[in-house]
């Protein structure tokens, strides 16, 4: 079984910054790639950022600048660095994982249960 767990969100005022983490546990093998997705109320969810296991990254045009995608593959660990936050960036943000659990078995995508961010002043 593997396990994602996101941490770092809360209350900041426009204008500010938080970070993210998302630390993957469990029986695991390899792990590809890893994003980060947000949903606001009443809307879809939407990728945010994502990244590969060699660092390569791709960004939703609404972040690019002001967000960054890391990863840290010997923590399992990822992490999504967020500056200049404004209210619309307000959401619950989950982080993903492609995970293999062993030599020779299918990836299996993963996610962590979420934590909210909120931007108000």
């Amino acid at each position: 079984q593997v396990q994602l767990v996101e941490s770092g969100g809360g209350l900041v005022q426009p204008g500010g910054s938080l970070r993210l983490s998302c630390a993957a546990s469990g029986t695991i093998f390899s792990i590809y790639d890893m994003g980060w997705y947000r949903q606001a109320p009443g809307k879809q969810r939407e990728l945010v950022a994502s990244i590969t296991s060699g660092g390569s990254t791709k960004y939703a045009d609404s972040v690019k600048g002001r967000f960054t995608i890391s990863r840290d593959n010997a923590k399992k660990t990822a992490y999504l660095q967020m500056n200049s936050l404004s209210p619309e960036d307000a959401a619950v943000y989950y982080c993903n994982a492609d995970v293999t659990t062993g030599w020779g078995l299918r990836r299996h995508l993963y996610w962590g249960r979420g934590t909210q961010v909120t931007v108000s002043s």
